[in-house]
């Protein structure tokens, strides 16, 4: 039985719900990409820039899926999966971002711990 309280019926709620059903020990420390995308590589890269001051590991690449928005950072922060882990690390990029230019993007992880 789905404990709402744990995976609320929203977009976050659903994907760890799923990973749940999957298997995965959303207790382990677990690498998440969170991707934010960019208008100009210039932009992109002074975000880049501060997330790597603050000790975050992190990509950079050409982004196909807009063409608004042609550059993506994805950081990849080791947390445990919870709901609370991903909505804060999701505010913190989307507090932050706009004065890049930046949107931010969505958050992928791997089905096997």
């Amino acid at each position: 039985m789905r404990d709402l309280a744990q995976f609320p019926e929203d977009e976050v709620g659903n994907a760890l719900w799923q990973l749940a059903e999957q298997g995965a020990d959303l207790s382990l420390e677990t690498e998440v990409e969170f991707s934010v995308i960019f208008p100009s590589q210039e932009q992109a890269l002074k975000f880049g820039h501060l997330l790597l001051e603050n000790g975050q590991k992190l990509s950079f690449s050409p982004y196909q899926g807009n063409d608004e928005l042609p550059w993506e950072i994805t950081a990849y922060p080791i947390m445990p999966l919870s709901y609370d882990n991903i909505i804060a690390y999701q505010a913190l990029l989307s507090e932050h971002c706009p004065a890049f230019g930046g949107k931010y993007d969505g958050w992928y992880c791997s089905p096997l711990n």
